[in-house]
């Protein structure tokens, strides 16, 4: 029981300092019940696509309890998005996983979804003129405590699946357990939704997902740092590695930056994905280090943890890729199809013949969502493994 104890109690510290201030934390020792998806603290918020525009919908600023990476409990923040058209009956609940924002407290989809200033707004939008709920995770560390896990998958995953459970468990927002879920994201968002369609059938079997419409997905960071490494998107292997540090200490970047090195992501950590990208491109990984941290067996091994294609998801999943994506290889999201397949996945793989990585989230949006109806409506899927 002491042990139990210790950890309430460590899990009560979590809360008070992740709420923000003049929202109560939930106390986290006042019962055994605690769990991932336990909403912390709640508060009104509000959902614009751009600044004053109207939507019909009611939000709130959620705390929810979820995982790190290496199953620790943590606190994520986030917004649950209600319209407000009548409806009655049971609605789909979309747990939304945003792409590359940055790593500054300050790009938080949460802190700028009631301004008009969130960059997926207008996608987000998308889904709820459909009629349906949706979670925006702001995934750890980014809006809360520490520094942003970027690029670090079994934590999005899992902070993608909790904000489900989130919004369910929220009162507010009208929805139940027999809620049925869809998961969406892409790049940064594929990642972390691609995470969630893998852990869900052994982290969050409760949950009715439906299917993942997933894009753009980063599959095996060590392909992707190499075929970045020197090009417009080098600044993405810099934050990454951030990230990637703030999961696993142990890693120690600082120890392989030159003081080049060391300002370039120490300002990243404070900033959006605008200026970090542009901070950060075409350097090699050689001109800010005095060794390369990526050769290294340990930051392998951790990069490796992210890698994805080892577990086939649960539900049905929809991917999509560029083929002229210029930041995430086409052949590392083929790879994942690949994968997936062989290990008996329902996968339908889409190939988006002309645009590259960020047109790709714009010009698939509308399929994603329909391939999503489809299995909220019960439809049969067209897998082409």
């Amino acid at each position: 029981m002491r042990i139990r104890s210790t950890a309430l109690a460590a899990l009560a510290t979590v809360a008070a300092l992740a709420a923000p201030a003049g929202i109560p934390a939930a106390n986290a020792a006042s019962t055994e019940a605690a769990a991932p998806g336990d909403v912390v603290a709640s508060a009104p918020s509000a959902f614009h696509p751009l600044p004053g525009q109207p939507t019909n919908t009611k939000a709130w600023k959620v705390h929810y309890r979820s995982t790190t990476a290496d199953g620790a409990p943590n606190v994520v923040s986030g917004t649950v998005i209600v319209p407000q058209d009548g409806r009655t009956g049971p609605r789909p609940l979309i747990t939304y996983a945003v792409g590359t924002v940055g790593m500054g407290d300050s790009c938080a989809p949460s802190n700028n979804l009631p301004y008009g200033t969130a960059m997926e707004a207008n996608l987000i939008q998308q889904l709820t003129l459909r009629g349906w709920a949706v979670v925006v995770t702001d995934y750890e560390g980014l809006g809360t405590p520490g520094v942003h896990t970027y690029t670090v998958g079994p934590s999005a995953g899992h902070a993608v699946l909790d904000a489900a459970r989130a919004a369910i468990r929220l009162p507010e927002a009208g929805l139940s357990a027999d809620t049925p879920v869809g998961i969406m994201g892409y790049s940064q968002g594929g990642q972390a939704s691609s995470w969630a369609a893998e852990l869900q059938g052994s982290y969050a079997p409760e949950l009715r997902v439906k299917g993942t419409a997933t894009g753009g997905v980063p599959a095996d960071l060590l392909k992707v740092a190499a075929f970045n490494n020197g090009s417009y998107g080098s600044g993405l292997i810099f934050m990454a590695a951030a990230g990637q540090d703030a999961a696993f200490p142990e890693l120690a970047l600082d120890s392989y930056l030159n003081p080049a090195g060391k300002l370039l992501v120490a300002g990243m950590k404070e900033n959006c994905v605008a200026i970090d990208a542009i901070a950060g491109s075409f350097k090699r990984i050689s001109d800010l280090t005095t060794r390369d941290p990526l050769a290294q067996p340990d930051w392998q091994a951790r990069l490796n943890q992210s890698k994805l294609g080892r577990t086939a998801p649960a539900a049905p999943v929809y991917q999509y890729h560029a083929l002229g994506d210029e930041l995430i290889p086409y052949g590392v999201g083929r790879t994942l199809r690949s994968d997936w397949c062989a290990r008996g996945a329902n996968v339908e793989f889409d190939t988006i013949w002309i645009g590259e990585h960020v047109s790709g989230v714009i010009t698939q949006s509308l399929a994603a969502g329909n391939w999503l109806a489809d299995r909220f409506a019960g439809r049969s899927t067209h897998a082409n493994c």
